[in-house]
């Protein structure tokens, strides 16, 4: 069923487990996450990025994304994730999107503030839920890399948050604390005192961003410290490139339907085991 950001969040925060936010730029990857959650019956977040506008226009694999979310068996958000302008979460709001976030991430303060208070009062008006952005990732959603010496500049500041909050009103918020968008060329290192410091000065959800390629044990004490919702596609969307490249060496098949249905199968298998740990379900893995 298609419900609003804050519904599943709530139901994260009720249930102390985070809501797995997966990118779908194309039908394989919208079967694959909406499966995986049906089997575990956990709420889910399907996603469009603005980046991905040219792979997959939002008027489009937006509508399938909606009517897909309808017929779920399971709660499903569908949210704009990284729009980069007014008009773009716009567009996803008048289309039907329950959930936007507008990311003024590298702007200044004031003009962070400002542009996302301006999409929360066209949204909320509109019956859409939005989440903001306070600090920023080193490696942006569409490639390329912020410019600046030293990688915590980019973080979050919890002193910031509560004056963001108020002024803004966005319903949840993204916050930097070490992880990085696209695939982890080195481990990396997380300041989770950032999550428990943010979480101590508001009461709304916590996202984090470049949810892919983190272990085991640091979802388990991203969410413990107040992370609701977890963004997820590299790690995912690569599973599905290895399978198509393994099909094609292998010459398993000359049909690009077989292709797309083993690519299919590798991705769901790859949200399942995700969701698994997001959902703390842990009698189901090997991994406890």
């Amino acid at each position: 069923m298609l419900v609003g950001l804050k519904e599943v969040l709530a139901e994260g925060k009720r249930r102390k487990i985070a809501i797995g936010s997966f990118n779908t730029p194309n039908l394989e990857s919208i079967l694959a996450v909406l499966s995986a959650a049906e089997e575990l019956n956990v709420p889910v977040i399907i996603a469009h990025a603005q980046c991905h506008e040219d792979i997959a226009p939002i008027n489009i694999i937006g509508r399938v994304m909606i009517e897909m979310a309808k017929q779920s068996r399971v709660k499903v958000c569908v949210h704009l994730d990284h729009g980069e302008d007014y008009q773009y979460c716009k567009r996803a709001v008048d289309l039907g999107f329950t959930s936007v976030m507008i990311d003024c991430s590298t702007a200044t303060y004031e003009e962070n503030v400002a542009q996302t208070a301006a999409v929360v009062a066209y949204a909320h008006a509109h019956g859409v839920d939005v989440e903001g952005e306070l600090g920023a990732l080193p490696q942006r959603e569409g490639g390329g890399e912020a410019t600046v010496a030293d990688p915590t500049e980019l973080y979050t500041k919890p002193a910031l948050v509560p004056d963001f909050v108020k002024r803004t009103g966005v319903d949840a918020l993204a916050i930097a604390f070490g992880t990085a968008h696209g695939i982890y060329k080195t481990k990396p290192v997380l300041n989770m005192d950032i999550i428990t410091a943010v979480a101590q000065k508001t009461n709304v959800p916590l996202v984090m961003h470049g949810g892919s390629g983190i272990s085991h044990a640091e979802y388990r004490e991203v969410i413990r410290r107040g992370i609701v919702k977890i963004n997820y596609y590299s790690y995912m969307s690569y599973a599905g490139y290895q399978a198509a490249k393994e099909t094609i060496e292998e010459k398993d098949s000359d049909f690009f339907h077989n292709l797309a249905l083993r690519v299919q199968k590798e991705m769901r298998e790859n949200v399942y085991e995700t969701l698994k740990v997001f959902g703390n379900f842990w009698w189901l893995s090997e991994w406890v």
